[in-house]
Formats: C-alpha cells, sequence, structure tokens
C-alpha cells in the first residue's frame, strides 16, 4: 500500500494504515458477506474519513491472496518466481484458488486506474 502511494503521489503513511487496517475485522467477521464492511463500519464510527473507508474496501487483498496461492505452486515457493503470465493463466481455471474472486481482483485494478497485467507486476 505504501509503495502504491509513492507511485500515485499519495500519503505513504495513510496508506500504510489502510494496509494494516484492512484485515483488523477478519477475526471476529471472516466471511465474505462481512470481511471487511463490518470493519469499515467501527471505522466510520471512530471517525476516519470517508476516503480511508473506501480504500480499506479496495486493498488489494484478492490479488496479494491469490498471488501467495500462485507462489507455492512454484519449486520455491517465493513470491520471486511468480509470473504475470502464469497467474493470468491461473486466474481462468476456476478449480485454482477457488475462493478468490477474480472479479475483485479486475475491480481492483480498474479503480486504480491501472491495466491488469500491471497491477499484477506491481504487487508482485
Amino acid at each position: 500500500m505504501r509503495a502504491y502511494a509513492a507511485k500515485l503521489g499519495g500519503d505513504e503513511e495513510a496508506w500504510g494504515l489502510v494496509g494494516l487496517l484492512h484485515d483488523f475485522d477478519y477475526e471476529r467477521w471472516p466471511t465474505a458477506e462481512d470481511h471487511p464492511f463490518r470493519g469499515v463500519e467501527i471505522l466510520e464510527q471512530k471517525g476516519y474519513p470517508e476516503w480511508f473507508r473506501r480504500a480499506v474496501l479496495f486493498a488489494c487483498d484478492e490479488l496479494c491472496g491469490f498471488l501467495t496461492a500462485c507462489s507455492l505452486v512454484t519449486p520455491t515457493k517465493s513470491l520471486h518466481d511468480v509470473k504475470v503470465k502464469s497467474v493470468k493463466k491461473k486466474m481462468k481455471s476456476k478449480g485454482f484458488a477457488a475462493s478468490v474472486n477474480r472479479d475483485d481482483i479486475r475491480n481492483g485494478a480498474e479503480q486504480l486506474g491501472v491495466e491488469l497485467d500491471e497491477q499484477i507486476s506491481f504487487v508482485l
């Protein structure tokens, strides 16, 4: 998140906090229906600004999880060996990391205004 802030001209400290707080509600509400929406409600009650709460909803979470899954099937189990082309191929396989919402990955890149290949490469 800090790297994206630097790239897009945002506040690195604030974006770093977005990344840290994204999952604060996950242990209590781990379902797709609740996480991170319940946490965003709490942040609103605590006075966090709208831009911050919205950023928590789009914290590259799905892509990070998918990239981790991709790394675990490489011989080295390292993100360093994951290639954009293989990520895109695995995204087409419904059976691979089936719980990851591919639309969230695509929409995340769109919301940031970047091409999917660029988003995958940058997050890697």
